[in-house]
Parts: C-alpha cells; sequence; structure tokens
C-alpha cells in the first residue's frame, strides 16, 4: 500500500502540492496576524473586534479560516487525483494492472488524506505560533486563549484536522456519483457553509457531538467511494 501511495504521489507531481500549502500556510499567517495585531476586523466606532458572539477568541478565526481552506483544498487535490483521473481515462491504465481496484482507490484517497492532514497540522501550529510570536511585541486585539505548552492543545488540533480532511471524502462521493470534477469542488464549498457558517448566535461547528457524527458519515463516504469500485463501470 506504502508503495502505491508513493507512486500516486509522484505520478501527481506532489511538489506542486507541497508548493501550494506553504503558500497557503503564509498567507494564512499572515491573514490572522492582520486580525489580531493590525486591526483589520475591528469595528470602526467601537475598536473592537466585530465578531459574533462566543467567537471573539483569537483560536475561533484560525479554526474557522484553516478549516475552510483546506475541506476545499483536499477536495481539489480528491478531484485531481481520482475524479479527473476517471475522466482522463488514465484511471483504465491503472486499473489494468494486477492489482485490486479498491486497493488502487483506497491507495489514492490515502496520498490525498496524509498530505492534507500533515500539512493542515503544520499549517495550524504555524499560526498558533504565529500569534504566540507577535504578543510577545504586540497586544492582540483577540484575546489569546490557548497555550502551546498545554497537551491538550495538540489533542485537539490533531482531532479537529482528522474530521475536516476526512470530511472531504464526502465531496469526494457527491464527484464519483456526478461524475464530475466541479461537483467535487462545488460540495466542497457546500460543506463548507453548512459545518462553518452561523444562523445568528447557532453554527454546527459549537455542537459537542457533531464532530463525531460528521467522522462517521465521512468514514461511511469513503467507504461506499470504493465498495463497489470492482465491478462498476469506468466512466
Amino acid at each position: 500500500m506504502w508503495k502505491l501511495i508513493r507512486l500516486e504521489w509522484k505520478k501527481n507531481n506532489i511538489f506542486k502540492y507541497v508548493i501550494k500549502a506553504v503558500v497557503i500556510a503564509v498567507l494564512l499567517c499572515l491573514f490572522v496576524y492582520a486580525l489580531a495585531y493590525l486591526g483589520i476586523a475591528n469595528d470602526a466606532e467601537t475598536g473592537v473586534p466585530d465578531a459574533v458572539e462566543g467567537k471573539n477568541m483569537i483560536s475561533a478565526p484560525i479554526e474557522l479560516f484553516s478549516s475552510m481552506t483546506y475541506l476545499i483544498f483536499t477536495s481539489v487535490m480528491l478531484s485531481s487525483f481520482i475524479v479527473s483521473a476517471y475522466k482522463n481515462k488514465t484511471m483504465n491504465l491503472m486499473f489494468s494492472y494486477p492489482i485490486k481496484r479498491q486497493k488502487i482507490i483506497v491507495s489514492q484517497m490515502l496520498a490525498v488524506w496524509i498530505f492534507s492532514y500533515i500539512a493542515l497540522v503544520l499549517t495550524k501550529l504555524l499560526m498558533y505560533g504565529c500569534i504566540l510570536l507577535g504578543s510577545n511585541f504586540m497586544i492582540s486585539a483577540f484575546p489569546i486563549d490557548y497555550s502551546m505548552a498545554n497537551v491538550g492543545f495538540y489533542v485537539q488540533l490533531l482531532i479537529k484536522a482528522f474530521v475536516i480532511v476526512t470530511m472531504s471524502f464526502i465531496a469526494l462521493f457527491i464527484g464519483l456519483a456526478m461524475k464530475s470534477s466541479k461537483a467535487t469542488i462545488v460540495s466542497s464549498f457546500l460543506l463548507v457553509f453548512f459545518t462553518q457558517a452561523n444562523v445568528g448566535d447557532f453554527t454546527m461547528s459549537d455542537q459537542v457531538l457533531f464532530p463525531v457524527f460528521l467522522t462517521v458519515v465521512s468514514l461511511i463516504f469513503a467507504f461506499l467511494s470504493v465498495f463497489k469500485v470492482e465491478s462498476k463501470d469506468l466512466m
């Protein structure tokens, strides 16, 4: 399996995604730094951050924007690695190998998942670290509500990254069902709105059991994406 995953990275030129991940990390870091220390989110009249009640801590925008970005980014990668391979007929060649189709698809999914998970974790660490570093010289408009010396901080970071990256399998299933790369990407945007948007003071991301439910649903969709691939016709 590991050889197949490395083959997928090589075939899809993973270096270009490394460059994109680095650019994303830098831009997100600059953005949250500007939110915290340059006042771009401050209300012009009150001079305090114009944030939804309960979302006025610095971890809220860090989690929000990193999650939104990587849900879409991972879905784009899945579209490129898998859905586009069907549409471009390159999957025909891969399925001619003496390897089970399910194993090929799973290796493609894992190739994207492993890369995106590591990239998201490192991006979040950079963002949180950037804010802490800035706090030595400036006062943050958003109160800093975390400690990178706390083990619990890293446990939560890893779990949240797991949920977000795994959620992209829902978008993959929709893209495969509709035989469309665009459907995969559009689905990721809809997932962002569903999971991250606020209706008044209510948001699904605040519900305690929601991440567990979302992870289970995502894994079910991942299973369905490979369940009948041995007998399913190519696109």
